[in-house]
């Protein structure tokens, strides 16, 4: 038995029935602590090196004038504050998309707010944006090198008007902008009121052109390229919605676009759950997501690059996804119930991919299923 093998069955039988017995958030916050205990351990005992696959240039992706190990990252939300975005990048990830970061520190919504489906791999999220504040993100990420690529979605505080908005979002972007590769706009969340307003084509245009500003200045006094800025949208957007939110993307001369994020229809999970508030996530949002991803792929010529997010939890899913017409991928839910080996397992699955289909890249199969 390969020490990988032992270590994978270690989670298995122990560590994650433990943790499956315990409030979901305070169960997060431990696999947290482990993670980090893990990343602060010498090289040559660090248990994360047994689930990582071995780099291949085949999986390799470049967009937003970035370059991505492989197409698999992780969503926001996992890891709010920048605690863990070093080991998560050993686990086998190439990108980690830390936040959502507020500029001042908030505790979020009042417990409980989170809720486990496991045997519908689904979560449901009324978290509300606790943030350590983008003070705090700043000193855990300034001045490192990461082995991946480091996003962070920018949020506003809750007691902020909408009207205000784009100045708690410039506000975190300036704080942190020499700490990322990219930046996301989160105008989805469900769960800070108002927020999905701003995914308006007039708010949205706006907030974006605040944002450019800012890029441009701090990019000016860096002497450095400015950074890439997303958009991170709703699943839950009508045909109207959706021309809206694309629109200000466009004219906002946003980077890119992710879709989606979690979906206040709670009808999606079995039996409907309609009592409680927040997002759902994982395996019951895939078919809307992926059905985002195709339209808005075919709205865009497929020029405006798609980060696809939502259901991700195997290399079938990612395979589905860019086929669709994202270039990237993000996950979350499916990490929580799959633990440390999952993107292990999805890299070499992805490799097995490549070298079955004949392929030189798998950035060859964007958009062919669109």
């Amino acid at each position: 038995m390969t020490e990988r093998t032992k270590t994978l069955a270690l989670y298995r039988e122990w560590v994650y029935p433990l943790l499956a017995r315990i409030e979901p958030e305070r169960s997060h916050h431990l696999a947290l602590r482990a993670l980090r205990i893990s990343g602060a351990l010498p090289a040559l005992v660090d248990p994360l090196r047994h689930f990582a696959a071995p780099d291949d240039d085949r999986l390799r992706i470049e967009r937003f004038g970035l370059s991505f190990a492989n197409p698999l990252g992780v969503a926001a939300g996992f890891d709010k504050d920048a605690h863990v975005a070093e080991p998560l990048l050993r686990l086998g990830f190439g990108a980690v998309e830390v936040g959502t970061v507020t500029p001042r520190h908030q505790p979020g919504n009042p417990p409980p707010r989170l809720w486990r489906f496991p045997e519908q791999g689904a979560l449901v999220n009324a978290l509300g944006f606790p943030s350590a504040g983008a003070a705090a993100v700043r000193e855990r990420l300034a001045g490192r090198h990461f082995p991946g690529v480091i996003g962070v979605n920018l949020g506003k505080n809750w007691d902020t008007p909408v009207v205000h908005a784009s100045e708690d979002y410039v506000s975190v972007l300036t704080t942190l902008w020499d700490t990322a590769g990219y930046f996301t706009v989160n105008v989805s969340s469900p769960n800070t009121p108002g927020l999905r307003d701003l995914q308006r084509r007039d708010a949205l245009a706006g907030i974006l052109l605040a944002l450019t500003e800012q890029n441009v200045r701090s990019a000016r006094l860096s002497g450095a390229e400015k950074r890439p800025i997303l958009v991170k949208i709703a699943p839950d957007l009508d045909d109207d919605g959706l021309d809206s939110v694309l629109e200000g993307t466009l004219e906002g001369g946003a980077s890119g676009i992710i879709i989606a994020n979690t979906s206040t229809n709670h009808g999606l999970l079995t039996p409907p759950i309609p009592n409680l508030p927040g997002g759902v996530s994982g395996s019951p949002l895939k078919p809307r997501a992926t059905e985002l991803v195709r339209t808005v792929y075919r709205r865009t010529d497929g020029k405006l690059p798609i980060i696809g997010a939502g259901g991700i939890g195997s290399a079938e899913d990612v395979i589905e996804r860019m086929r669709a017409g994202a270039s990237l991928v993000q996950l979350y839910t499916a990490f929580v119930y799959g633990g440390p080996a999952l993107p292990g397992r999805i890299v070499r699955d992805l490799q097995h991919f490549v070298d079955r289909e004949g392929l030189h890249t798998i950035d060859e199969i964007v958009g062919v299923g669109a």
